[in-house]
């Protein structure tokens, strides 16, 4: 992949790149993967009759299971672990936060993701975005980053490179890429 570059026309800014064919393969899987993982978490968001009366959707209360999809919807609220509370907040406040908002959250990452898709050619070859489009696009790999980051345990002490006898070594190439196209890509809309 080429980096990002900006071209300013009558029709406003464009953000361009050339993806290779098993670059737009990855991009395409790892995000539909990651969509498929909140269409399903919001399939699985219970019913509520009072949602069914009023219009007003919710989700889920509590947290999901799975690490990374926890850290691609985390808790609005937490309860300060010091043995301190928090004034008129307790475990039924977060709940009624997440249920609440997780539904709008769930279908901002998926709008998000369905602009990624529409617009990364399926073989790869050029990419052409607008600004709008450029934000979906980092905020759908900015997600991707996080479960994979999730998957890989990185943190801050995790090195530059891992050892090839290290069974993350494959992926964690694929998160160092996926980081280079975000950066680069934020570096042109700052510009």
């Amino acid at each position: 992949m080429q980096h990002w570059t900006r071209k300013n026309s009558r029709g406003g800014a464009r953000l361009r790149t050339d993806l290779e064919p098993q670059e737009a393969a990855v991009l395409r899987g790892m995000v539909s993967s990651v969509a498929d993982m909140l269409a399903a978490r919001s399939a699985e968001a219970p019913k509520d009759e009072l949602s069914e009366l009023t219009g007003l959707r919710t989700g889920h209360s509590s947290a999901p299971k799975d690490a990374g999809l926890a850290r691609l919807l985390p808790d609005f609220h937490r309860l300060d672990q010091a043995g301190g509370s928090d004034e008129g907040a307790g475990p039924d406040a977060a709940a009624a936060l997440r249920s609440l908002h997780e539904p709008d959250i769930i279908d901002a990452k998926r709008a998000a993701a369905g602009v990624l898709l529409d617009t990364c050619p399926v073989g790869g070859g050029k990419v052409s975005l607008t600004l709008e489009q450029a934000d979906a696009w980092l905020a759908t790999i900015n997600d991707v980053r996080l479960s994979l980051g999730v998957m890989l345990d990185i943190g801050p002490h995790t090195p530059e490179e891992l050892p090839e006898e290290d069974p993350r070594a494959g992926h964690f190439g694929v998160y160092q890429w996926l980081t280079f196209v975000q950066d680069s890509l934020v570096q042109e809309l700052l510009d």
